[in-house]
């Protein structure tokens, strides 16, 4: 059996378009069971209900990789008649992404159609609906780094209960897997070394809190090479985010 923390991270990686034996392989889920996950029941859409509103919650998993990916590059916009729209902006280099983040937005309000719109150099992923305000109540004028931005007690207990989906949206989104190398004297010669990292930038002190609150709630490590950068080295850090991140192209 496999806990619902393992379901997540492959149906995101399925919705990414990894395939199913690399996902068996890195995850352990033998093809058959992911494959039941993938074409599994879905919950019937409900066009005019919002969770919020209704004292439930909006599918947990998918919820906090999604909210992960609004702090890092969405933002909601009003349009007419009260209508809301969400965008999250992904980077044409990587179309995984793009997919991904169509997918899950999807997952949270199935009732919706998810659009791609093609800008100069990204693509915004965008829905509509009246209630995104009420799923996202950071919503606010201007950029998030010049408001404050806290979480109600309903998104920390998804967060807590799934902070590897919020971690995999908020380092898809503003961060990224890199190789850095160093230098070390072996048998009085200079050798190079290189190894992995992952980093996260962003200017609003409140989202970089969360970040790092997330990377406690699992254990892994981190430090603070600037004030709007944070960097996971250590090899067994990496090696966890490895699980269920992993590099973006």
């Amino acid at each position: 059996m496999y806990d619902e923390r393992v379901r997540a991270i492959a149906l995101a990686a399925i919705s990414a378009g990894e395939s199913l034996n690399s996902i068996s392989k890195r995850l352990g889920p033998s093809r058959s069971t992911l494959r039941d996950w993938r074409d599994g029941d879905r919950c019937p859409p409900r066009p005019n209900d919002c969770p919020i509103c209704s004292d439930e919650t909006p599918p947990a998993p998918s919820y906090s990789h999604l909210l992960g990916l609004y702090l890092g590059d969405g933002c909601l916009s009003e349009h007419r008649r009260g209508v809301y729209a969400l965008r999250i902006a992904c980077d044409d280099a990587y179309p995984r992404l793009i997919d991904e983040a169509a997918g899950v937005m999807s997952a949270v309000h199935s009732s919706r159609p998810v659009h791609r719109v093609q800008a100069i150099g990204y693509t915004s992923v965008v829905s509509y609906w009246k209630h995104w305000p009420c799923l996202f109540p950071q919503h606010g004028p201007g950029p998030k780094h010049q408001r404050t931005i806290e979480l109600a007690q309903w998104q920390r207990q998804i967060v807590a209960e799934y902070p590897e989906m919020f971690l995999r949206g908020l380092f898809n989104s503003d961060g990224c897997r890199v190789a850095n190398w160093a230098t070390r004297r072996v048998g009085g010669q200079t050798k190079r070394y290189e190894y992995p990292r992952y980093q996260f930038s962003n200017e609003s002190a409140d989202i970089m809190g969360l970040c790092q609150w997330a990377l406690d709630l699992l254990g892994i490590p981190w430090r603070m090479p600037r004030p709007n950068a944070l960097s996971v080295a250590r090899r067994e850090g990496v090696r966890r985010l490895d699980a269920f991140i992993g590099p973006k192209g």
